[in-house]
């Protein structure tokens, strides 16, 4: 398959036009970066291995009630998707203190919380990504209250399915980013990857034992032995 006009390149996708008006053809590139992308590197391989991922998540959130953007994949590094009019929020959902968490608040690194923490940042890299609440997001028009309260509910929804998907693999979901749009006829359908880049794995009972981008953020070790290693934990 030929991809037809770019219509947008991220940090580490490219979305194409398709030949149905509201279907979208996404390229997941061997581009990483880190530090709002002050840090950026080529990895060969690297998209497949989040493209793999992303594709054996979508089909199992679809079969337990989430609806997303996803349609098929082409070839490993290309999908097609539902075109969506992004909602401009990063959904982090936290199910142990990592990162910002324990930079910003005082919690423990690994530290179990008694219910996952849902934050919301603005998805604007200019502004470095500010954090923002229910009033600012509703005061901005981004979505309705009742819209809001669907996104935390599928939020939550993705976060126990595949908290449990991975557990069977023994891989802790420590905390993931999702982003949420609108299909055309309204319905808010999760977007953009579930993926390496996206989540926060760490390896079963071992704190801080990364199996996703952390490594590269960190300069923990060989980012595509680990990228390949977590790919063949959770699909196989």
């Amino acid at each position: 398959m030929s991809e037809g006009n770019l219509l947008y390149k991220g940090k580490a996708k490219s979305v194409f036009a398709a030949d149905d008006s509201n279907v979208l053809s996404v390229v997941f590139r061997d581009d990483i970066t880190a530090l709002d992308g002050l840090k950026k590197n080529t990895f060969e391989g690297k998209g497949a291995c989040n493209a793999k991922v992303t594709a054996y998540f979508y089909p199992i959130l679809e079969k337990n009630g989430v609806p997303t953007h996803f349609i098929k994949s082409v070839n490993e590094t290309t999908q097609l998707v539902r075109k969506l009019k992004m909602i401009p929020l990063e959904v982090v959902v936290r199910n142990r203190a990592a990162g910002s968490l324990v930079r910003n608040y005082g919690f423990t690194e690994g530290q179990y919380l008694e219910k996952p923490i849902i934050v919301m940042d603005l998805k604007d890299d200019s502004r470095h990504d500010p954090m923002i609440n229910d009033d600012i997001i509703l005061a901005l028009k981004f979505v309705t209250e009742t819209e809001l309260a669907e996104i935390k509910r599928l939020a939550l929804l993705v976060n126990k399915i595949l908290k449990e998907n991975l557990a069977e693999k023994n891989i802790d979901l420590i905390d993931m980013k999702l982003e949420f749009g609108k299909d055309n006829e309204g319905l808010i359908r999760l977007g953009d990857e579930i993926s390496m880049d996206s989540l926060r794995l760490w390896d079963k009972g071992e704190i801080c034992a990364s199996m996703d981008k952390d490594i590269y953020r960190k300069d923990k070790g060989d980012v595509m032995e680990v990228y390949r290693k977590t790919v063949e934990r959770i699909v196989n």
